[in-house]
């Protein structure tokens, strides 16, 4: 039988979910995975729905989830389905529910001097990571406010900020992996608009990720 994933897309059109989503979907696919797509939080009430998936991917920046919306995918994901994103679409995601970003792991703060070039490094031989060399990004770069119980296997260093010089020479974790009771959580801060997974390295942590939070 197939794993099952829900991608669930929507908020801000400036990080381009729906395209984002349609990068992702079809590589599930070829996986082996059966893709569910969704634009409507409600679908996290549909508790049999919930409880039949090995992932889900989140790619909803900003906006608001109702209390039982929520509820149903913590409970979700503590009970053992995996969670796995990216970008805004999962790190700025309902800037007032709290308990969502302690299961992330992380929260978006800022994006100092908007599109620059940065270098991604990766510290860990997690599989996730295993063979990909430092590489460069040219996008925006996240400052997140992280939580120091994550897995961190790749960061960022900020250097030459104009708009935030008391930031520069601080390193800010990029791609991380963490459990929230059961359910295994994958974050990369990479992915600020389609495009950005031209970038090979990009898309390939992302694609791990996804593979290693399905249950």
């Amino acid at each position: 039988m197939s794993k099952k994933v829900l991608m669930v897309w929507g908020g801000w059109d400036g990080h381009e979910p729906k395209q984002c989503v349609d990068i992702f979907a079809p590589l599930l696919n070829a996986l082996g995975f059966e893709v569910q797509i969704s634009d409507n939080l409600d679908v996290y009430k549909d508790e049999e729905l919930m409880s039949e998936l090995s992932l889900i991917v989140p790619v909803w920046t900003m906006g608001e989830i109702e209390r039982e919306q929520e509820r149903g995918l913590l409970d979700a994901v503590h009970r053992g389905v995996g969670i796995a994103g990216w970008h805004g679409g999962m790190a700025d995601s309902f800037r007032s529910n709290t308990e969502y970003q302690f299961m992330v792991g992380g929260q978006w703060v800022a994006h100092p001097d908007g599109i620059i070039d940065y270098e991604v490094n990766i510290i860990s031989d997690d599989p996730i990571v295993e063979g990909i060399q430092a590489f460069r990004m040219k996008s925006e770069q996240y400052y997140l406010h992280v939580d120091p119980g994550n897995e961190i296997l790749a960061t960022t260093t900020f250097r030459g900020s104009v708009s935030s010089p008391w930031i520069n020479g601080t390193t800010i974790p990029v791609v991380w992996k963490r459990m929230w009771g059961n359910g295994k959580v994958f974050y990369s801060s990479l992915g600020h608009v389609a495009s950005d997974f031209d970038v090979d390295e990009a898309r390939e942590i992302q694609l791990r990720g996804l593979v290693w939070a399905a249950r």
